[in-house]
């Protein structure tokens, strides 16, 4: 175990979009989904990401009243900031095209009503594609740059941290660009976004993790990051952040596609190698 004199920070991130034909063990009702980042929380974590569902349908919904209620539940039992995600735009999981301010819709409604101290903001797009499968078409994540600014724009108004997902080098840069436009913003934290299962950014070798922070130095001096992924363990590469200074991100959005691992399982396994 690495000697950490100030606590590192843990986010679960509690299931994703993936739906249970992906992801078996996520929770998908909401009483599910409160329970596990309750327990969650007990275990260590320290911060809760969510995606809503359609109990219904069994796919993501981002209508705001189901988040507040997760979220005032959570928090009525556990003193941890809860965030959202965003509609997906591009993919195969998405519904139709969004503007702007249609996508980050909810997040502004949560905000105004105080609910929300995170906020998802994805500085770029990326294509995803299955490496483990073939023919696989996959989709792309679309983050045009309009969609940035608003959520920013939304960040800066309420005084919520965005939370920038890396899923390329280039995302630094250009996030760090984007929020330069925003004097009254958070500092965003850039979470370094590793996979094995997808052909996106670096598998989690600790040299990768090198150029990462090495980059953000030079665009962001002194910018807070944390590492996660999706479709990856990334239990090898703990100990290396945490000595690095770097915050942890696990959980079942995170974890390679059928995990056999509970998300209480992944927080308890990251805790001790911090």
């Amino acid at each position: 175990m690495v000697e950490n004199p100030q606590k590192t920070l843990l986010e679960v991130a509690l299931n994703g979009p993936w739906g249970k034909e992906r992801q078996p063990l996520i929770p998908v009702h909401e009483h599910d989904i409160i329970a596990d980042a309750i327990a969650c929380a007990h275990e260590g974590a320290d911060i809760v990401h969510l995606h809503a569902y359609d109990e219904a349908t069994g796919k993501q919904c981002d209508d705001w009243e189901i988040y507040a209620r997760l979220i005032e539940e959570i928090r009525s039992e556990v003193d941890a900031p809860v965030y959202p995600t965003i509609p997906l735009a591009g993919s195969g999981f998405a519904g139709a095209t969004m503007s702007a301010k249609e996508r980050y819709a909810h997040l502004e409604e949560l905000a105004k009503r105080g609910l929300v101290e995170w906020a998802v903001v994805d500085p770029g797009s990326v294509n995803f594609l299955r490496v483990d499968q073939e023919k696989d078409d996959g989709f792309v994540y679309l983050n045009p740059n309009d969609h940035v600014r608003e959520g920013l724009r939304i960040c800066a108004e309420y005084g919520v941290r965005p939370s920038y997902a890396i899923y390329e080098p280039g995302f630094t840069r250009g996030g760090a660009r984007l929020a330069s436009e925003q004097p009254d913003l958070w500092a965003p934290v850039y979470r370094f976004m590793f996979s094995d299962q997808f052909a996106w950014g670096f598998p989690p070798w600790e040299e990768f993790l090198e150029a990462h922070v090495a980059l953000l130095d030079a665009c962001a001096p002194g910018a807070e990051w944390m590492i996660a992924g999706l479709g990856v363990d990334i239990r090898p590469l703990i100990p290396a952040a945490v000595a690095r200074g770097g915050m942890i991100r696990v959980g079942l959005e995170d974890a390679p596609l059928g995990s056999e691992m509970s998300n209480i399982d992944l927080v308890r396994a990251a805790r001790k190698l911090m």
